[in-house]
């Protein structure tokens, strides 16, 4: 069973857990996004995972973007930080985290594109004109929003 994501829900379960995690938005020449589709709940998503002690943050990003897409990048910016408590995740083992992430632009240098048939069955390059017609959790479509909207000048704080 996949965790099951409750957002503004009075009757999702109580926090138990809050673990940082990181997103990362990737750009391609021709302005496409690199989104994953996940094996765990058949969704696309931005490439990323969970902070590992002893990890900078921006460490997590390089590495979780590299395990998941073969993709070498480097950290360029913050586009948010999402730390909405009425966003929670309840996996099997009964943990129930609260949401945690920081979602950062980086920059391809390296390698190509491929799932890693464990966390990703697909890795992509999307038009953001394709994003309609992909199935994308709420809280990953926010993110993806605000990493291609060209307007803000600031980081998402929420």
């Amino acid at each position: 069973m996949a965790r099951i994501d409750y957002i503004d829900d009075p009757n999702a379960p109580a926090i138990n857990s809050v673990v940082p995690s990181v997103t990362v938005a990737i750009r391609d020449e021709h302005s496409r996004i690199l989104l994953i589709h996940k094996v765990d709940n058949d969704l696309w998503a931005l490439p990323g995972g969970g902070h590992d002690p002893g990890e900078s943050i921006t460490d997590t990003a390089v590495r979780e973007v590299k395990e998941e897409t073969g993709l070498d990048i480097a950290v360029t910016g913050l586009v948010g930080t999402y730390t909405n408590p009425n966003h929670r995740m309840a996996y099997p083992d009964g943990e129930v985290r609260q949401q945690f992430s920081l979602c950062f632009y980086g920059r391809w240098t390296g390698g190509q594109p491929h799932q890693d048939n464990t966390e990703t069955k697909s890795v992509r390059w999307i038009d953001p004109r394709e994003l309609d017609s992909l199935t994308i959790h709420s809280s990953m479509r926010m993110r993806i929003e605000h990493a291609l909207d060209t307007s803000r000048t600031r980081p998402y704080l929420g």
